[in-house]
């Protein structure tokens, strides 16, 4: 398990006997896909990281319809910003495949932010990131039509989870068409007709649960 933690960025400074420490008042759970972590608008006492599996975490309209904000993978974590600021969750939390999550509650949370420094500048850093990354897609929905707006998802995406063997990278993907169509703010049929080119002109390789991306092509 220490060996887990390790692959965790937050926790990248810390030794052995503090991983041991974190693991003893955490919890561990394995969720099946499809599963509800937590609802927007619900009140927050936990912080997760992900061991392994993938998380998406949206919006729903009062229609119902989803807006997929972000795609959380292993050895990342979220749910800290209703923890820090006493407010209701600002979006929903769904597993997108079988997903194993480290479990801290509110008080465990924060008095792991007052004993490790480190900690507390690891969850700094991640929320200036993400709001960085929310300023830059605002930018790109008043700026960017929807073909780039696609393909700088999919090298997002490429960058987050991807595994590179020269030219290629090849991302695990968990996520569906509607829901890479939110991510990149296009309707289905944008994406739909932008990935058929891309594979046409060879930049793109479809698997099963999985996408290959030529950088070659990509820059041709």
């Amino acid at each position: 398990m220490i060996d887990w933690l390790k692959k965790v960025s937050l926790f990248d400074n810390l030794n052995d006997e503090q991983l041991e420490h974190i693991l003893r008042i955490s919890q561990r759970k394995t969720f099946q896909a499809g599963t509800l972590l937590f609802q927007e608008r619900d009140y927050g006492s936990t912080f997760y990281v992900v061991l392994s599996g993938s998380i998406k975490l949206f919006t729903s309209s009062n229609a119902g319809e989803e807006k997929v904000l972000s795609l959380v993978n292993e050895g990342e974590s979220f749910g800290e910003l209703s923890l820090l600021d006493g407010r209701p969750r600002s979006a929903s939390a769904r597993t997108l495949e079988k997903t194993t999550v480290l479990e801290l509650s509110s008080e465990q949370f924060m008095s792991l932010l007052q004993e490790h420094f480190d900690i507390t500048r690891g969850i700094l850093a991640e929320l200036c990131r993400r709001l960085r990354a929310t300023n830059e897609h605002v930018n790109d929905l008043t700026f960017l039509d929807g073909r780039t707006r696609v393909v700088k998802n999919l090298i997002t995406l490429a960058n987050q989870s991807g595994t590179r063997d020269g030219n290629i990278i090849s991302i695990r993907m968990a996520l569906n068409y509607d829901e890479l169509a939110q991510m990149a703010g296009v309707s289905k049929s944008v994406l739909t007709e932008v990935l058929r080119e891309l594979e046409t002109r060879g930049v793109l390789q479809f698997g099963i649960n999985e996408y290959k991306l030529n950088l070659m092509k990509l820059r041709g």
